[in-house]
């Protein structure tokens, strides 16, 4: 039996999902009553946490706002709770079942401030606490891996900053031409990439998110370790591991002194710094993750120690 069926049949339903959701949004959006903002607080765990990372660029490049990555452990653990001004909470979750993202959003309701829960799943805790929710409606996940509600997490987030004021134009989706560039792009690499000694997901600005998720994406689907980070912070010290037998995959420009370390460089296709880049280049990753996983004889859609729900407080 060929591994990874749920994970390759809902990477592979991700241009037809991603249409119909940007046929509903603009609706949806116009819905909700949003109004000027200081600030935008994001909460969110695992995957969905990278897609506020993208949701945090977005904001304080267009919007020129700050938008802060909460940490609810300062509730949860430490008993304290952070005083927003003027605030917009954006809370992502695919199950909607998260204890420690559900008490921000609580607390931020008690506050005053407005809350969006993303999600996919409507009828969830989260739905239920925020004040407002975007659904995805991109139907049910069972692989371990989030591959289809992580991009519909990037479009809501590329859309919801369109409907706070940003000037972003219509965003390029993935269809079956690049679904099926991405996974050649990806078979390519995957044998290079499993030579490596160590691993590095790198990238800076709007596409760190995808470099965040691609390292989450190989270490919970094919147990490759991979390490992510920022191209600024990879030059402030991670750079001295950099050799021939080390390899990166980078998002975007790839800096000259990055070159001449001699690495073993991976790029996904039609790598370019627009806004919506990340909606497009994760797919390579997805593919890469699922094909290394295979490889392996390792099953993505059960990964080890990790459950498709994870709830954390």
């Amino acid at each position: 039996m060929q591994l990874g069926l749920h994970m390759e049949r809902e990477i592979m339903e991700q241009p037809e999902a991603l249409r119909e959701l940007a046929g509903r949004l603009p609706k949806a959006l116009d819905k909700l009553h949003f109004r000027d903002y200081d600030q935008v607080v994001l909460i969110a765990r695992g995957s969905s946490d990278n897609a506020a990372m993208y949701l945090r660029y977005l904001v304080e490049i267009y919007l020129q706002i700050p938008a802060i990555l909460a940490a609810p452990s300062v509730g949860t653990v430490y008993g304290s709770e952070v005083q927003y001004r003027n605030a917009l909470a954006v809370a992502i979750s695919q199950s909607g079942e998260s204890l420690d993202v559900r008490s921000v959003v609580s607390a931020m309701n008690a506050q005053g401030h407005d809350t969006l829960a993303i999600t996919n799943s409507p009828n969830s805790p989260l739905a239920d606490e925020a004040g407002m929710t975007i659904c995805l409606e991109v139907g049910n996940e069972q692989s371990i891996a989030a591959t289809k509600t992580y991009t519909a997490s990037l479009l809501v987030a590329y859309h919801l900053s369109r409907a706070l004021g940003a000037e972003l134009g219509d965003p390029v989706l993935p269809d079956l031409a690049w679904m099926t560039t991405s996974n050649e792009a990806a078979v390519d690499a995957a044998s290079a990439v499993m030579e490596c000694q160590a691993l590095f997901s790198l990238a800076r600005g709007i596409s760190f998110a995808s470099a965040q998720e691609t390292a989450l994406k190989l270490i919970e689907c094919a147990l490759i370790p991979c390490q992510s980070y920022s191209l600024a912070d990879f030059a402030h010290g991670p750079m001295a591991l950099a050799h021939p037998e080390v390899g990166a995959i980078v998002f975007g420009r790839v800096p000259d002194n990055l070159r001449e370390t001699g690495c073993r460089l991976f790029q996904p296709p039609g790598a370019d710094d627009a806004a919506d880049s990340p909606i497009r280049e994760i797919i390579f990753s997805q593919f890469l993750a699922l094909e290394i996983a295979r490889r392996k004889g390792i099953d993505p859609d059960a990964a080890p120690n990790l459950n498709k729900v994870t709830s954390t407080y």
